[in-house]
C-alpha cells in the first residue's frame, strides 16, 4: 500500500511494526482515480476560524537533528475563533512543501502541488473572537514526516467551537518545513529512524518543543498578539502517531498540560510508578487493541491514575487520523482503513472535542461513558477484558 497511508509512519511511531522507511512502497489494492483537490469539510462549530503562522526560534538549546544550527527554528499554526470570516483562505500548505512530501512518501499518481491547492476554511490573519483569558488551548503534535496541515481538519473544527489550536511543525522530523527566509528543513531525522533509541529521543525533542511554544503563547512576551484570550490554567495536547506519543512525554515534563490524548502512537515515556493522574485518552486503530502487538499502551494504561479511556476504532488505517482519508482521492490513491472517507474526520472530531469540552471545561460528556448509536465504529476497551465492546 502506499506509503502516505498505512506505511507513512515508522516502526517507532506506528501500532504495528511496518516496514523500513527504504523500503519499496507497494500499490494500494485499490487505486482510485485522480480528481481535482478536494475541499476540507467545513467545521461544526458556530465560530468562524481564523489562522495564523508563527515563527519561533528558542536560542537555549541548538537543534537536536541539525546541529550547525544554533538554535531551535519551529514553525505553528494557530487557528482560533474569529470575529468574521474575512480574509484569504489559509494555504494547506506551500507548492515546494508540495512537492517534497509527496516526493518523500513516493506518491507519484498526482501533480507535485496538488497539496498546496486543498482548500481550507480558516482565514488568514482574521481578526481573534473571545474575551481575555477565555479561550482553552490544544497543541497538536504531527505523525513523523508529516506536517502539521494534516491535522488541519481536526484544528479547524476545534477552533470553530471556542479553542486556540497550535499544530507545530517539529522541524528537520518532517520532508518539508519552510522558514520566512525560504529556508526549507528536509527530514534529517529520517536519516537516523533505525537507530536504537529513537522513538524515545524524538518523543523528548517534541516534549521541549511543546513546553517552548507554551511559553512563547503564554508567557510575559506572548508571540501572538492574541494570546491575552488564551486561558493558560486550560492546556491541552494532543497528537498522531509519535505525536500523541510525544504528548505522554510533555505531560510528565510540564505541568501546564491538564489532559492528553494519543492518536494510534507506540508510547515511549516512562511513567513513574506513582503515575500520571492527569486525564488521557487513547484513540487508536485496528492495530491497538489491549493485548495487541503493540503493548506500550498496556504498560501505561496500569500507571493511569486518573481519567482515562481506551477506544479502538477497527475500520481505521494509522493515517485514519489525520486528513488523509479526505486527500486520498485527489492524490490517485485509496482510501486508508474500510470506512468511507469522510467518516474518520467526523469520529475524530467528536471523540477528541468530547475529550477537551470534559476535562477543559468541565462539560459532561455521555458520548465518552461508553458506545454510542451515533458512532458504532468505536469500541470501548478495558484491558483484561477479550473484546473490546
Amino acid at each position: 500500500m502506499s506509503t502516505l497511508l498505512t506505511v507513512s509512519c515508522l516502526l517507532s511511531a506506528c501500532a504495528a511494526p511496518a516496514p523500513p522507511r527504504a523500503a519499496a512502497a507497494r500499490p494500494s489494492a485499490t487505486t482510485a482515480t485522480p480528481a481535482a483537490p478536494p475541499a476540507l469539510p467545513p467545521p461544526t462549530g458556530g465560530r468562524p476560524v481564523g489562522a495564523t503562522v508563527l515563527y519561533l526560534k528558542d536560542a537555549s538549546r541548538a537543534d537536536p537533528w541539525a546541529p550547525e544550527a544554533k538554535a531551535r527554528e519551529l514553525m505553528v499554526t494557530l487557528w482560533y475563533p474569529a470575529r468574521t470570516r474575512t480574509g484569504a483562505p489559509a494555504p494547506y500548505m506551500s507548492a515546494k512543501e508540495s512537492e517534497l512530501t509527496l516526493k518523500g512518501k513516493r506518491v507519484t499518481g498526482a501533480p507535485s502541488d496538488v497539496l498546496s491547492k486543498v482548500r481550507t476554511n480558516a482565514r488568514t490573519g482574521a481578526e481573534p473572537a473571545g474575551r481575555a483569558g477565555g479561550l482553552p488551548l490544544v497543541v497538536l503534535s504531527p505523525g513523523f514526516t508529516l506536517p502539521r496541515g494534516t491535522l488541519t481538519a481536526l484544528a479547524e473544527d476545534l477552533a470553530s467551537h471556542g479553542y486556540v489550536v497550535a499544530g507545530v511543525d517539529h522541524a528537520y522530523e518532517n520532508y518539508a518545513t519552510t522558514f520566512p527566509d525560504g529556508r526549507i528543513a528536509t527530514c534529517v531525522a529520517c536519516d537516523s529512524d533505525t537507530d536504537p533509541g529513537f522513538g524515545p529521543r524524538v518523543t523528548a525533542v517534541r516534549a521541549a518543543d511543546v513546553s517552548f511554544v507554551l511559553d512563547r503563547l503564554t508567557g510575559p512576551d506572548p508571540a501572538w498578539p492574541g494570546s491575552r484570550l488564551i486561558d493558560r490554567r486550560r492546556i491541552a495536547m494532543a497528537g498522531h502517531s509519535i505525536g500523541g506519543a510525544a504528548a505522554v512525554e510533555a505531560m510528565l515534563k510540564d505541568r501546564r498540560i491538564r489532559a492528553g490524548l494519543d492518536m494510534d502512537g507506540t508510547t515511549y515515556a516512562r511513567i513513574p510508578r506513582g503515575g500520571l493522574s492527569r486525564p488521557f485518552l487513547f484513540l487508536g486503530s485496528a492495530g491497538h487493541p489491549p493485548g495487541g502487538r503493540d503493548t506500550s499502551w498496556d504498560r501505561d494504561w496500569k500507571l493511569l491514575s486518573g481519567w482515562k479511556r481506551w477506544l479502538t476504532l477497527p475500520g481505521a488505517d494509522h493515517q485514519s487520523f489525520t486528513d488523509v482519508p479526505l486527500l486520498a482521492r485527489a492524490l490517485g490513491l485509496g482510501a486508508p482503513g474500510s470506512l468511507d472517507a469522510a467518516r474518520p474526520t467526523q469520529i475524530v472530531r467528536a471523540y477528541v472535542r468530547a475529550f477537551l469540552d470534559l476535562h477543559l471545561r468541565g462539560r459532561p460528556q455521555p458520548l465518552l461513558d461508553g458506545p454510542s448509536a451515533r458512532y458504532p465504529e468505536v469500541r470501548f476497551c478495558v484491558p483484561g477484558r477479550k473484546d473490546c465492546r
